[in-house]
Formats: structure tokens, C-alpha cells, sequence
């Protein structure tokens, strides 16, 4: 048990004997300022209307009634209108360093999910072009969320939706047809309005108009559009395993129609009596279910609005046994999410309201040497996320896709993901994790088989030591509250912050050479750093090296 646990179990136990009413759960967080203690909580506060007394009284009666030594606790301040600050005893919050040891790989690891399946579509990007820097944020966010799931026991399976049907779909093979009607005829290329115009276009049109094409003619739309989408599947393929994704199933948008789930679901929400029609075309009583007006879901020239296979497609999620449903999605999805909510419940199948659950994401601005880079040499309209791979690396890449809240705008800055220096956020943080390890490797000792059982933590007083560890310690509650939210920028705030406090550790205190007591005690504490810093790296997708 941990000691915010311990303190929370004495405060619920001494709020009932106030006569509190049960549920109990009081808010346990750190101090903005360390000097105040350790941990702090307002029940005090929240406590004051139900028991007709002051916060202040209160936080004085509720720490009158704790086992304060129980909990490892050395003194209780009361502060402000009621806060109760908790210093801890220094022997207690060293000995943190030993349970991050034993745990090893699976610190952080929680079981909230209860092995739970859950299903997270993102990127899922149209096969008309290589993916943008965009589609590299939502595959960085998609593939971090599944991973702290996966860390809070979910079981996660992480989908890709090829929208491999409909108007952008035709634009691309028209596209490629110009392309190659114009390598026969040496002409230029009339690109249709819509159309396409990147090299990678080109590229596609050679090849069919070559052996690849198995001698079919450009006249063939057919043949032209499965050529093309084929071909960019695998390019879209490559962009992500350069960016070190894998997904567990690749869902087909063309799936639905071939299939009939499309017109099921018409045929399901018609029998409902959710739809009508007007003007030639058909509706869905979309305004049932939140949204501000109704919308139409087949169009006078019988072609489906985008929202509708979406709704399909989510009905074989939940049918899939997807209880749970996550979708990384670009801001520009906004108006997708009450859509496909609404089309949800119009089915009446037993879906949660909330089903399913959406991320939306900000669009990436690429700067480098102060301005703005705006288009790729090879798609010609924007920056693949491959450009930006091979421009710094994929562990800079996922950090700076990571380090922001989702729904925040992204300034992805080149000059400073190219530094070796504090001022790129990764390189600060492996070097953290590189530091800790050296300090093994220098004194010749496998800090695999280090063992704590037997070292005397109590001698980790220092200032620098006490907050390295309690940041250490907290591993697993920021996992939780990432995992919760869903936000796995949270872990990249933390890991700077850890790093920190690791590099300011490593740059005041040495390791190698003191006492034996001090020296197999800093050891313990640089092995659990480099534990909790090489698990939060890997949650995130990024690199742990042993030297730097």
C-alpha cells in the first residue's frame, strides 16, 4: 500500500467517527510547493456542510482521530481555510526505492481494465496520398492510449479504417489515369478538379502503365483504383512501421457496402421509425439525440453522406464484442462524434450514450530555421510524417506529437528536435535514463541483478534524494490518471520533470566511491530512476539507450 493510500484509509476511518456518510474519498495530491509536505487534501473542506462545522475545526478533528505513525506519518499542518499538509517520515518515503526495484518492468502496471477488450481505431487515413505530419500525431496518440491501457489491464486491440470508398476515392484513380494518359502521350497531366497532384501520383501511373500493371488499360477505372489503393495501402504501410506502429486489424470501408451492413443499418433505422423523407432524399432524426438539426443520410442521387457507413461500421465494433470503443480522430471529426452518437442510439441496440468514446487532435505547424515548412518534395502538398522521421528520428517525433494535450495546437519545431542538449525535451529524458545507467556501467557493477533486499535505504535524507524518489513513487498513479483521461501527454510532462530532478540528483550527489552504505543506497536510487524513466519512455513508444 502506498503512502497517499495509507493516509487516505486513516482519513476515511477518522471521518467516520465525525459522522461523516459514506462514500468517503478524499482528493490526495502533492503540495504545489514540497516545503508545505508531502501530501495534501481538502476533506476538511469538502467535510464542512454535511457536518455543520468549520474546514479548519475539522482538519484539526480528523488528524486528532488518524494513526498518524500508522500511516508514516511525521506532523499534519493545517492550512488556509482547512488544508491538511502531511509530512512523511523520511525512512518511509526512501523505502519507496525498494518496491520500484521488485516491481522492475511492471511498475506503473495496474489491472483497472480487468481484462476488458477494448477497440482503438486512429489514423485511419483515406489511401489517396503518404500520411501528413497530422496523421503521425494521431498515430504517436493512438499508440500511446493503447498503451497505457494495456498498462491498466485493458484488453486493447488497435484497428485501422481504410475509407476506401466514395468521391475521393474516384478522385484518386481519375488522378492516376491523367497521370498515365499523359506518360503515353507525352503530354501534360489534366488532373481532375478534386484531384490529386503529389510526385507519389506519378510514381503510381509508371508503374501501372509498366509491368506492375499486368498489361490493363488506364481505360479501366476499376483495375486503375484497386492499382492505386493498393499501392498506397503499402506506401501508408511503410510510413508507419518507419514510426514503429502495428495494428491488429486493418477494417475495410468498401467491407460494408459489399457486405450489406450499410443498408442493415438504413433498413434497422427504418423500422425504428427514425427516419423520413424529404426533397428526395432521406433523413435521420439526428435532433432526437442532441444534435441541432436532422441530417440526411442518403442523398437525392441515392449515395450515402459520410456519417452513415460510420454508423455501420461502430455497430460491428459493438457486435465484435467492443464494449468499448475509442476513436483518434483529427478536430476536423467534430461534427462526426454527436452524428454517429445520434445513429448510435437510433438503433436502439443497447449502446452506451457516450459510445463510442472520442479523442479529437490539433494539426501540426513543421518550423524550421524560424518558418514555417509547408510542403514535401514528394507529396507536394504537405509534410509526410516520413519527411519528419528522417529529418530527426522517430523517438523525437512520438515526443513532440506527445508533449502536448491532444486538443492543444502543435509547433513542431526541427531545430530544437535536432539538439543535443536540455532544450529537446527526449534527448533530456534518455539522457537521464543514459546517466542512471552509466553510473552501473563505470563502476563495473549489472545493474540487472542489483539487488536492494538488503541495502539500508534509510541513508537517502538528502533534499535531492527525497523529492527524486517521491516523483519516482508516484509512477503509478500518473499511469492511472493518464490512462484514465486518456491523455498520454501526461506522461511526457512527467518524465521531464523526473528527468529533471534525476539530472539535478546525478549533478550534486555522487554514487561511486563513498561509503558502502551511501554508495549501494545511491545505487538503489539510480536503478529505480532508470526503471520508472525506461517504463515511461516505452509507454510511449520511444527509445531507452544505455549511453548517449
Amino acid at each position: 500500500m502506498s503512502s497517499a493510500d495509507r493516509i487516505r484509509a486513516e482519513l476515511v476511518a477518522a471521518a467516520r467517527e465525525l459522522g461523516a456518510a459514506d462514500p468517503i474519498e478524499p482528493a490526495i495530491t502533492r503540495p504545489g510547493d514540497s516545503s508545505f509536505g508531502d501530501w495534501s487534501t481538502n476533506l476538511a473542506m469538502t467535510l464542512a456542510r454535511p457536518l455543520g462545522k468549520r474546514p479548519a475545526e475539522i482538519a484539526g478533528l480528523l488528524r486528532d482521530r488518524m494513526n498518524l505513525a500508522g500511516a508514516g506519518v511525521e506532523s499534519v499542518d493545517i492550512a488556509g481555510p482547512g488544508f491538511m499538509n502531511f509530512r512523511l517520515d523520511p525512512k518511509l518515503i526512501a523505502e519507496g526505492v525498494r518496491d520500484v526495484i521488485a516491481a522492475n518492468e511492471t511498475f506503473g502496471k495496474t489491472n483497472t481494465g480487468n481484462g476488458e477488450p477494448v477497440n482503438i481505431e486512429f489514423v485511419s487515413a483515406n489511401p489517396t496520398g503518404p500520411l501528413h505530419v497530422g496523421h503521425g500525431r494521431q498515430a504517436a496518440l493512438g499508440d500511446a492510449i493503447s498503451t497505457l491501457l494495456e498498462w491498466t489491464g485493458w484488453k486493447v486491440s488497435r484497428e485501422f479504417y481504410y475509407n476506401d470508398a466514395g468521391v475521393q476515392i474516384e478522385n484518386l484513380a481519375a488522378s492516376v489515369r491523367a497521370r498515365i494518359d499523359s506518360i503515353a502521350d507525352g503530354g501534360d497531366a489534366v488532373i481532375p478538379e478534386g484531384g490529386y497532384h503529389g510526385d507519389y501520383i506519378r510514381e503510381i501511373a509508371v508503374r501501372f502503365a509498366g509491368d506492375e500493371g499486368r498489361g490493363a488499360s488506364a481505360d479501366d477505372q476499376d483495375a486503375v483504383r484497386e492499382f492505386a489503393v493498393a499501392a498506397l495501402r503499402k506506401e501508408q504501410d511503410l510510413d508507419l512501421q518507419a514510426f514503429g506502429v502495428k495494428f491488429d486489424t486493418y477494417y475495410l470501408e468498401s467491407s460494408l457496402y459489399t457486405d450489406g451492413k450499410v443498408e442493415k443499418v438504413v433498413d434497422s433505422l427504418k423500422a425504428n421509425d427514425m427516419t423520413y423523407e424529404s426533397d428526395g432524399a432521406l433523413w435521420l432524426k439526428t435532433s432526437h439525440f442532441g444534435d441541432d438539426k436532422d441530417r440526411v443520410m442518403r442523398k437525392r442521387d441515392g449515395t450515402y453522406t459520410y456519417f452513415l457507413p460510420d454508423v455501420a461500421y461502430h455497430v460491428t465494433k459493438w457486435e465484435r464484442g467492443f464494449h468499448r470503443a475509442i476513436d483518434v480522430q483529427g478536430a476536423d471529426h467534430h461534427s462526426t462524434v454527436t452524428r454517429v452518437r445520434a445513429g448510435l442510439q437510433a438503433l436502439d441496440m443497447g449502446v452506451a450514450k457516450q459510445y463510442p468514446e472520442y479523442v479529437l487532435h490539433q494539426m501540426v505547424t513543421v518550423m524550421k530555421s524560424g518558418e514555417e515548412v509547408k510542403i514535401s518534395k514528394r507529396a507536394g502538398s504537405y509534410v509526410t510524417v516520413r519527411d519528419l522521421i528522417n529529418e530527426v528520428g522517430g523517438d523525437a517525433v512520438r515526443f513532440f506529437f506527445l508533449m502536448r494535450k491532444s486538443d492543444s495546437q502543435l509547433v513542431f519545431d526541427i531545430d530544437v528536435a535536432l539538439k543535443q542538449s536540455e532544450e529537446n525535451p527526449v534527448y533530456y529524458v534518455q539522457m537521464a535514463h543514459a546517466r542512471m545507467c552509466g553510473i552501473f556501467r563505470v563502476g563495473e557493477i549489472d545493474r540487472e541483478s542489483f539487488n536492494a533486499d538488503a541495502v539500508d535505504l534509510s541513508v537517502l535524507r538528502e533534499p535531492e534524494e527525497q523529492e527524486l524518489i517521491k516523483a519516482l513513487t508516484d509512477f503509478p498513479l500518473i499511469v492511472a490518471d493518464a490512462a484514465e483521461s486518456l491523455e498520454p501527454h501526461r506522461i511526457a510532462t512527467y518524465l521531464s520533470e523526473t528527468a529533471r530532478l534525476a539530472h539535478l540528483w546525478y549533478h550534486k550527489h555522487h554514487v561511486l566511491g563513498e561509503a558502502d552504505d551511501i554508495m549501494q543506497a545511491r545505487l538503489a536510487l539510480a536503478r529505480a530512476a532508470q526503471i520508472v524513466i525506461r517504463n515511461g519512455l516505452r509507454i510511449l513508444g520511444i527509445s531507452t539507450p544505455d549511453r548517449m
